[in-house]
């Protein structure tokens, strides 16, 4: 069995007898916050009991969180887990995604025999979703993916185009997915956000505390749709307690990491463009894009070498759009970056 995503440190151990220094996973570099590991440590006590199917105190919390009602959210057991239920609940019998995007859409979609089409962005646009994606989106067509900012790109799609799009998706009757999950490292994303348009029953947005609050092992996600009867629909597309007590326990825990969030953006803020020059400077093409990741392109080599000297980057060459001259890095701490950094001058040496 060949494992598709980055983070795959479990294999990487088992391979090499180590952890490597993964730069593969796009979480946050700074670890689960000291509050999150305390909250899930008392909800142990809780653990002999099922957790609340309808996570209502999380939902509560998140949704002062986020200013929508608590009506309007669905918490899943990771982002995919919520994928996975919109599209069983949904079964749609065409979908359009971009290309490079996020594999799971694709992986879900096809789960219900979906046709998925791929809307292949052009490299000489360093792959930034254009005017031009909205005359894809027509009757045929029942739900539309879009990675706000991309995975594995960074570009972020210009919030007056995510309107536009969405009202071709109303016009066309399609359901447009938007994936926010790496949109709360920027500093600006309240400003980014499409949550103003969720008046539309047409759109439903994705977020997670997996990336911003190093959180991945935890597993826990939600949506956002104006339309009650999607979310029941999601709700009731999957097995009844998908959020455990020690996960909700960490969600509502971190909505009170403020200090937490502001220093993973700082950290962000400060290192996202010492590495990208770093990067540069070793002769490698990097996109700006807007995330806690770069992609960038070098020797097909380099990733694996990069293995063998124990740094492991997030190959691109199962991506549609892209090849194996592709790779995603994170953005980590300082010495981190500048570990990477030392060792991709050894290897291209």
């Amino acid at each position: 069995m060949q494992f598709v995503h980055g983070g795959d440190w479990a294999g990487y151990r088992a391979e090499f007898g180590r952890d490597p220094l993964d730069f593969s996973a796009n979480v946050s570099p700074l670890g689960l916050p000291e509050g999150v590991a305390k909250a899930i440590t008392a909800a142990l006590a809780t653990a002999d009991r099922y957790p609340d199917p309808f996570c209502r105190a999380l939902r509560e919390k998140l949704a002062a969180h986020e200013g929508v009602p608590a009506e309007q959210l669905l918490c899943g057991n990771g982002a995919a887990d919520l994928i996975f239920r919109l599209v069983w609940a949904k079964r749609p019998r065409k979908a359009l995604v971009t290309a490079p995007t996020f594999a799971e859409y694709a992986a879900a979609l096809e789960t219900v025999g979906c046709t998925v089409e791929r809307y292949f962005l052009r490299e000489a646009d360093d792959f930034a979703v254009t005017e031009a994606f909205c005359g894809a989106i027509d009757d045929s067509v029942d739900m539309v993916f879009l990675c706000q900012p991309n995975n594995p790109t960074g570009q972020l799609t210009p919030p007056a185009l995510v309107a536009r799009i969405l009202e071709k998706c109303t016009a066309c009757g399609a359901l447009l997915l938007l994936d926010e999950c790496f949109l709360d490292f920027l500093p600006d994303h309240a400003s980014l956000t499409a949550k103003p348009l969720l008046g539309s029953g047409n759109l439903l947005i994705l977020k997670a505390f997996t990336k911003l609050y190093g959180m991945a092992g935890v597993r826990l996600g939600y949506a956002l749709s104006a339309d009650p009867a999607l979310l029941d629909a999601m709700g009731a597309a999957g097995q009844p307690w998908g959020v455990s007590s020690l996960a909700q326990a960490a969600g509502l825990a971190a909505l009170d990491e403020t200090v937490y969030v502001d220093r993973v953006r700082a950290l962000l803020a400060e290192q996202r463009p010492r590495l990208t020059a770093g990067l540069r400077a070793l002769g490698l093409r990097v996109l700006e894009g807007r995330a806690n990741y770069l992609l960038f392109q070098g020797p097909e080599t380099l990733g694996e070498a990069l293995r063998q000297k124990g740094v492991v980057l997030r190959s691109c060459a199962n991506y549609p759009g892209l090849d194996a001259s592709w790779y995603r890095t994170a953005v980590r701490t300082g010495p981190e970056n500048e570990r990477l950094l030392k060792t991709l001058a050894e290897v291209i040496r």
